[in-house]
């Protein structure tokens, strides 16, 4: 297996006594949002994506790329786990405000037990929190990215939702139960291939900054920094090329 945890943790810019304790979440969880992308490139240029964490880890680590939740949360599981965390990586299935809650490994998700409490840590979500998410029913938390609450939902499973302005919306639910990798593989090609997935709608890259995101999503370039956003139009492939390497130092 060509898992390597220094090479790895130097991609996201961490170092130093790496004890499997909350603080150190935090700053796994942190330094991965802000130094791998969340995108869905490989779909859009007829790449199959595996789950396997060799094939996963050279396109993340070595190419310099991001992917989607299996891939990444895949990854992260490895990596905590490596270190010497107590993980379990759990299926969660998405809110949608059409459809909504996705089929089950709609989305992968991770648990860290720390000193007999769990977390849910979670770098492959997009638009989600900064810091680890303490698995305390009905308790607002407060993250740099929003106020969170997880709440019990029905026939055994935990919501997650994010609160603003006094609004409550649903991000995903999920059951604490331990997941295999490969238990993901008909989700992760559904989300490949079907045209009813957002992932195969249009083309996207997203990562988080310490004080906003920055995003490609179609031929669209929007960077939020606070509360300003800036939105500019990408004519071509060649600017949209242009821009993946500025923006995210990503080639394909």
């Amino acid at each position: 297996m060509s898992f390597k945890k220094e090479k790895y943790l130097q991609k996201i810019n961490c170092s130093g006594n790496l004890e499997p304790n909350l603080n150190n979440l935090k700053e796994l969880q942190r330094h991965h949002l802000l130094n791998i992308p969340f995108e869905n490139l490989d779909i859009h240029n007829n790449i199959s994506i595996e789950l396997s964490i060799d094939r996963i880890f050279d396109k993340v680590v070595n190419q310099n790329r991001g992917g989607f939740c299996y891939e990444l949360n895949g990854l992260f599981y490895e990596l905590l786990n490596a270190i010497g965390f107590d993980v379990k990586m759990i299926s969660a299935r998405v809110f949608n405000q059409d459809k909504g809650y996705g089929k089950e490994y709609d989305h992968l998700a991770i648990i860290a037990k720390i000193n007999g409490i769990e977390y849910l840590t979670d770098i492959g979500f997009g638009e989600f929190t900064f810091e680890p998410l303490r698995l305390q029913l009905e308790t607002i938390q407060n993250d740099e990215r929003g106020d969170f609450k997880i709440d019990k939902y029905e026939n055994g499973y935990f919501r997650v939702n994010k609160i603003e302005n006094k609004k409550q919306t649903p991000e995903y639910i999920f059951k604490n139960k331990k997941r295999k990798l490969t238990e993901f593989e008909e989700m992760s090609n559904y989300h490949q291939t079907s045209p009813n997935s957002h992932f195969t709608s249009k083309r996207l890259i997203s990562l988080q900054t310490e004080n906003g995101r920055i995003t490609i999503t179609g031929n669209k370039l929007k960077i939020k920094e606070l509360d300003l956003t800036t939105e500019i139009l990408l004519e071509n492939e060649a600017e949209f090329k242009k821009e993946l390497w500025v923006k995210f130092k990503v080639k394909i």
